[in-house]
């Protein structure tokens, strides 16, 4: 039984982060389209509200409702993974995940309701916070130890730094 809720878990966590990383380059078009003079700014601007909603009621929401419920059946039917000091660092990780989908759910009803708090720049990198917890989340999964926990930290701040740098080059050359 485990295996099967394993499968279906892993399968729910790839629609949850495709969602979630889809949802964010929406928001960045979206930002963006608010630069564009009028009609074409009201008519994008309806088009990625609709794409978000759909997107995120669709895909993601139920992606992640799938996702955290197979990850607790799997703690009801291995219970003795809760022992694990790796385990409390993933469901930290987790919970942050989790707030991470909140915040672009408020992020999809701010910019339906026209508030466009963030530049697509800010977007661009909380983006790749979503990266940085799936990376660490799985390097636990996988590893399941502190050294190899430690070393998957400077791996992901490394790979942020790159990131970072990434969008910035990105930016300059856009605005060029």
């Amino acid at each position: 039984m485990y295996q099967y809720v394993l499968a279906i878990h892993i399968i729910f966590v790839v629609c949850w982060m495709a969602g979630l990383f889809y949802s964010v380059r929406l928001f960045i078009y979206h930002t963006e389209a608010q630069e564009k003079p009028e009609p074409d700014r009201s008519i994008l601007s309806n088009q990625f509200s609709i794409m978000e909603r759909k997107l995120w009621n669709i895909i993601a929401t139920p992606s992640m409702i799938l996702t955290v419920t197979a990850g607790v059946t799997m703690l009801c039917l291995q219970p003795g993974w809760l022992h694990f000091g790796w385990m409390h660092i993933k469901l930290t990780f987790v919970v942050a995940l989790l707030a991470y989908h909140f915040i672009c759910q408020h992020k999809i009803k701010q910019m339906g309701n026209g508030v466009f708090k963030w530049t697509s720049t800010q977007l661009r990198l909380w983006n790749e916070l979503a990266t940085i917890f799936l990376f660490a989340i799985v390097f636990l999964v996988v590893l399941k130890n502190a050294l190899g926990w430690i070393f998957g930290v400077a791996g992901i701040i490394l790979f942020s730094c790159i990131l970072m740098a990434a969008v910035k080059i990105y930016k300059y050359f856009r605005t060029k």
